[in-house]
């Protein structure tokens, strides 16, 4: 049995494909990444510091930079934390049971 032949053209049918596939994908990526939108992320809407469920806040800093840095504190103090964007500004929310811990950890510093 021999190879089938798709004759004297056939050696530009792999790059041709390849750069029409690649044609594609940028087209893709091009529509996913349009200025101002996102197909992945949703924009933060910030609510009430009170709707988020059995997490506490242990600090209220002025900007989302500061409590960046205080939830990395505490991680590194070994309580996990997050930060909240809420109406009243950013808060660092831990979970009931290590918000002593993370009090004493921040009066600390």
């Amino acid at each position: 049995m021999g190879m089938a032949s798709w004759g004297s053209g056939s050696y530009l049918y792999g790059p041709i494909m390849a750069l029409i596939g690649i044609g594609l994908l940028m087209l893709v990526l091009r529509w996913a990444s349009k200025r101002g939108t996102s197909v992945v992320e949703r924009p933060t809407i910030p609510s009430e510091p009170t709707d988020y469920g059995m997490l506490s806040a242990v600090s209220s800093p002025a900007t989302y930079i500061e409590a960046e840095l205080t939830r990395r504190q505490l991680e590194t103090g070994g309580i996990r934390a997050t930060v909240a964007m809420t109406n009243d500004g950013p808060r660092v929310m831990v979970w009931p049971g290590d918000e002593a811990g993370a009090r004493r950890l921040l009066t600390r510093r």
